[in-house]
């Protein structure tokens, strides 16, 4: 059971001040689940508990109430309505047996003015409260961002996971099925393979983003123009089942980079799985490639509507997506943190004629050989075309 000189407010003051507070108070007894004061009550004295245990709460619906503090023995509640003549904005609850001191607002007011102590010390009781439940506003919506966010990683990550897991499906009935050639068996077998790598990447993707430090990269050196026809490859067909064509424009660049195969990997299929996306229609995506002194530039252009100008500047920040109606909105952030790791930068425009271009450099080792040879733009399957073949006659070191 606390008394009146108790509480933090009326620590310091005077004999004589502390006798008028003694005068104006009054004691009010309350049961359990028994109202103090209402949301919206005249804010007519002050509360300050002396036994028991009372809950502040605010109306969030029509019919639920919001707990968000709980106050005992030496507490002061009711202060901010008096201070600022406005009705109760919380509803005081007595949570169990509950005796209270009940200080007028006028009488209140009066010693107030008179008390430079008495002020001082409500200023900061009513500062420190107000802090503590920012404090928790803030945790609440802190955590209630992370479950939001959690639920859409959930939804994203189960929409990205449709399309391998779709392919593997039709793979499989494919390989099943009695009549399938020893070829088809085999492509099926590679399908599910490739997917079933496709499904690992995304989730490493997803567990890389969540990690507070860049992953350590092992770079390879290999030949950039061979491992982008491999990439190309793959990609394509996915392409040609939404009725877009994928083409390579002008030479393959047959240069060796130090790169981390995996992850530069991943740039192509995010940046391409986007550009699809924007053509819900069929459409045509384009690869080119310029080597310069010290980089290789790799452009991918699509003839979609473009990028919107209100999000161009924002487009590699995480969690922002404008193609896809669900997505994580982390395939451009995860392509600009991949970039950047390889000493590289990567950017976004719109062409003049519609459609939008990504641009992302590499850079070149020092003293690098650059040698490039001229490749179908259809991308065929003849081995003559390939850059392996093409590699065979020039010397790359």
């Amino acid at each position: 059971m606390a008394s009146l000189e108790q509480c933090p407010c009326f620590c310091g003051l005077t004999d004589d001040e502390l006798s008028e507070l003694r005068r104006i108070a009054s004691q009010a007894s309350y049961a359990g689940g028994q109202p103090i004061f209402k949301e919206g009550d005249p804010g007519d004295g002050i509360y300050v508990v002396q036994d028991g245990l009372v809950e502040l709460s605010m109306r969030v619906g029509p019919n639920t109430q919001r707990v968000f503090s709980r106050l005992s023995a030496g507490a002061l509640l009711g202060d901010i309505s008096v201070l600022d003549e406005q009705p109760r904005s919380a509803t005081a609850m007595a949570v169990e047996p509950t005796t209270v001191f009940f200080l007028p607002r006028a009488e209140f007011l009066g010693l107030l003015d008179r008390s430079q102590v008495l002020s001082r010390n409500l200023l900061r009781e009513t500062c420190r409260r107000l802090l503590e439940l920012d404090q928790q506003h803030r945790r609440e919506l802190l955590q209630a961002e992370q479950l939001a966010l959690i639920g859409w990683f959930a939804r994203s990550i189960v929409h990205d996971l449709k399309n391998p897991v779709h392919l593997i499906g039709l793979a499989a009935e494919i390989a099943c099925l009695p009549e399938s050639s020893r070829k088809a068996r085999h492509r099926a077998k590679n399908t599910i393979r490739q997917q079933i790598g496709a499904i690992k990447e995304m989730l490493g993707e997803i567990l890389a983003f969540t990690q507070e430090s860049p992953e350590n990269l092992l770079l390879t050196p290999l030949n950039y123009g061979a491992f982008v026809h491999e990439v190309l490859e793959e990609l394509r067909r996915p392409a040609a089942l939404k009725s877009v064509t994928l083409q390579l424009e002008g030479a393959l660049p047959l240069v060796m980079l130090q790169i981390s195969p995996q992850r530069v990997r991943r740039v192509f299929f995010n940046l391409v799985h986007n550009a699809t996306a924007a053509l819900p229609n069929g459409g045509t995506i384009s690869v080119r490639f310029q080597v310069k002194p010290a980089e290789v530039i790799t452009e991918i252009q699509d003839t979609g509507p473009g990028i919107p100008a209100g999000i161009l500047g924002q487009l590699f920040e995480a969690f922002i997506t404008h193609r896809q109606a669900h997505g994580t909105g982390l395939g451009l952030f995860i392509c600009k943190r991949i970039i950047e790791d390889h000493r590289g930068w990567i950017s976004a425009r719109n062409e003049a004629g519609g459609g939008a271009i990504f641009s992302f450099g590499l850079p070149l080792p020092k003293e690098a050989p650059v040698e490039s040879v001229t490749h179908e733009a259809s991308m065929t399957d003849d081995a003559a075309t390939t850059p392996d073949a093409a590699s065979k006659q020039t010397a790359v070191s």
